[in-house]
């Protein structure tokens, strides 16, 4: 039978007529900016793969491993961006850095419209990664920054499920462009992608500048939407759930992580969690191979582009739907295990299916695909228990996000053009096999985690927060103190009256 006096509605604290305001217009304006510049990050940074089965392919003759090495240059570029970026995050106001660095992207993005060979491809996809490295980890941070426990699992959730829409979206584009341009102008369907990407990411680079808050000790001033008293009110969110204000990350910052139980756990949690499913990435490679006894493709270019629309919708509801029983439940880890768990089945068939293709059905396989894409809502999750352990030490919290990005792509910068070779499409035997371990060993991280929370980092949290509210209360208590001017005799005219 369900407690539901564990949830997290039932006893959470009730927000102020202010507070609810607060909340609604970031909401509005925090969330929109973020979850818009999530959609089309992903569109600039998976069209690749949809021009590449779009055209790209037969016009720049890569019959190679070359969209393998368009995701290395990429990955190794945006893995060496991460850090620094999160460190001057802390120095530079986020509205100037993240939008600063999305307008270079979209420029970075129109470019790979006139190129003619991969060498040109390879150098813009370099330079793509390192202005969108800001971007996920960036506003990650923010999210820790504004909202509470019972809240941030659910923005989290629905701000990466936008990375779902990107892809949908990134799908349908292609299909619209194929149908639509291909050929207008003069100019291939796949460069269009391109081009009106391009557009999309400038524009809302622009408005970014007058919609982000920054951050609570330092609000945005050209916030047109953000009131002076928002400010306190946020501050005040932070001191009830035991966090601090953001502050610079400093080299005594960087050891006091590097001291902690916690970037080492979460870090092998995150890059396990991506690695684990990152078969489906490949989902549109895989149909495009797959081929009738004749020789002939099955799916057409368009069908191609459309399927994996379905598994991006699928990812995007498995986001929502486990960051809200995340926030009401106030639980991670058990979503953590359920999402390896599903990882693992679907991953076991796949390799099944790779090394028996003939007698394993082709319906399995696809019905697999679906199930990992299930598991791509990990991220969220790990980021609000991230907030939620360690939520008195902002600048560790910062540096982790990035550390974690930062390693998982320095890991599939090299890894993935020999796991996930293009050329062996569709059959990635080592890929499907490797997932199975990895689904493992985020199982073990994740209880390993909770039994090094509950021994040593919540006795911490409990201190901390012990002592916070000890320092409020001898500050409402030196304001209640009476004044010389509260012991003096009342005014004559008081009186009188």
């Amino acid at each position: 039978m369900v407690d539901f006096s564990r949830l997290a509605i039932a006893k959470r604290h009730v927000r102020t007529p202010e507070e609810r305001e607060l909340v609604r217009k970031l909401d509005i304006y925090l969330m929109t900016f973020g979850c818009l510049s999530q959609v089309i990050k992903y569109l600039d940074q998976t069209n690749i793969s949809n021009a590449y089965v779009s055209g790209m392919q037969e016009d720049l003759q890569l019959y190679g491993n070359e969209l393998n090495y368009f995701t290395m240059y990429f990955s190794i570029a945006y893995c060496i961006m991460l850090v620094p970026s999160q460190v001057i995050l802390t120095y530079v106001r986020p509205s100037y850095w993240l939008c600063g660095l999305e307008i270079a992207w979209g420029v970075i993005t129109g470019l790979i419209a006139i190129v003619h060979n991969a060498k040109q491809v390879y150098a813009l996809r370099f330079f793509l990664g390192l202005f969108e490295s800001s971007a996920w980890p960036g506003m990650m941070t923010l999210l820790m920054h504004w909202y509470t426990p019972s809240e941030i699992a659910k923005r989290m959730g629905i701000y990466c499920s936008c990375q779902a829409f990107g892809s949908m979206l990134s799908g349908a584009l292609a299909v619209a462009i194929m149908n639509t341009l291909d050929g207008r102008n003069g100019i291939a369907g796949w460069r269009w992608l391109f081009i009106i990407n391009c557009v999309m990411t400038i524009t809302l680079g622009l408005f970014g500048f007058f919609i982000l808050p920054d951050v609570p000790n330092n609000p945005n001033p050209r916030a047109f939407w953000f009131k002076k008293h928002y400010a306190r009110l946020a501050m005040e969110r932070l001191e009830r759930h035991g966090k601090v204000a953001p502050k610079k990350i400093t080299l005594a910052s960087v050891k006091r992580t590097a001291q902690s139980w916690v970037p080492y756990f979460i870090v092998i949690l995150y890059v396990a969690g991506c690695l684990a499913s990152y078969g489906i990435w490949y989902f549109a490679v895989f149909l495009k191979a797959l081929k009738n006894p004749d020789g002939t493709r099955i799916w057409s270019t368009s069908q191609i582009n459309a399927i994996p629309i379905g598994g991006s919708a699928v990812t995007a509801a498995s986001e929502w739907i486990l960051a809200f029983i995340s926030d009401a439940f106030q639980t991670r880890w058990t979503l953590l295990v359920a999402q390896a768990v599903i990882g693992l089945v679907g991953c076991a068939y796949m390799t099944v299916w790779t090394n028996h293709p003939a007698t394993t059905p082709l319906g399995g396989a696809y019905a697999s695909y679906f199930l990992v894409y299930i598991t791509i809502g990990t991220a969220p999750i790990m980021m609000a228990w991230l907030s939620d352990l360690i939520p008195q030490d902002p600048e560790s919290t910062t540096l982790i996000v990035a550390l974690c990005v930062a390693i998982y792509y320095a890991i599939t910068s090299w890894s993935q053009v020999l796991i996930w070779p293009a050329s062996q499409a569709p059959y990635y035997t080592l890929g499907w096999s490797s997932s199975i371990g990895i689904w493992a060993l985020v199982i073990v991280m994740t209880l390993g985690l909770v039994y090094i929370d509950r021994k040593i980092l919540r006795p911490q949290r409990e201190i901390f927060m012990a002592t916070t509210i000890e320092a409020m209360d001898k500050v409402v208590d030196t304001f209640d103190q009476p004044t010389a001017d509260d012991n003096k005799t009342p005014h004559t005219a008081t009186l009188s009256a």
